[in-house]
């Protein structure tokens, strides 16, 4: 009876032993098809042509999206950074002085835009602004201009905003926050002084 204790052990480890020795190892084959599946996964081709048709591909994704989200027909080589940077601001609320997402005014906005997207740092109103940037036809503005507004002849300037295309542009308006609007409208028509750029190189 001493030894039954003993003889239990010895056959759970033959037991033990036996499934041990009898598990199926995991097959060559399957173990190198699952190292080919995840170097797929991870791997990139070197093909140069390869490589500039996905680029393309995702540009022109990214251009369909600002198109749509903007209102705008974009000739496809804007700066995405910008439209990008503008697109997340869209919404914003008004807030005099303020120049975060929580709110912004219209020099606010102009200058956080320009420090994310180009590291340029703007004078804080839009009349310094005025003085500061070299001056733009109307009819010349490309995408990141500022286009810059007063009420009459020798008013002052009291709104800027950054031109996007086919006469868009954004802006963080006091009746809507930041926005997109149209220089056709009557009151931006109307009251429309000048456009200027701001050296970028």
């Amino acid at each position: 009876m001493k030894h039954i204790p003993l003889y239990c052990l010895a056959a759970a480890s033959m037991a033990l032993s036996f499934f041990f020795e009898h598990t199926p190892a995991r097959s060559t084959s399957s173990s190198s098809a699952l190292i080919t599946a995840e170097a797929s996964l991870f791997s990139f081709t070197d093909d140069e042509e390869d490589k500039k048709s996905s680029t393309l591909t995702s540009d022109s994704a990214a251009y369909d999206y600002y198109d749509q989200a903007l209102g705008v027909h974009l000739a496809r080589t804007e700066n995405k950074d910008l439209l990008r940077t503008v697109l997340d601001w869209i919404g914003t609320p008004y807030r005099y002085g303020s120049n975060s997402k929580k709110g912004t005014d219209c020099s606010g906005f102009v200058t956080r835009v320009y420090k994310e997207v180009y590291g340029i740092t703007l004078e804080r109103s839009s009349h310094s602004m005025f003085n500061s940037v070299k001056r733009v036809e109307k009819d010349n503005m490309e995408t990141g201009d500022l286009v810059f507004f007063r009420r009459g002849p020798g008013q002052p300037i009291y709104h800027v905003g950054i031109y996007l295309k086919d006469g868009k542009f954004a802006h963080s308006a006091c009746n809507g926050g930041v926005m997109v609007s149209s220089l056709q409208q009557q009151y931006y028509h109307r009251n429309f002084y000048a456009a200027g750029r701001v050296e970028t190189n």
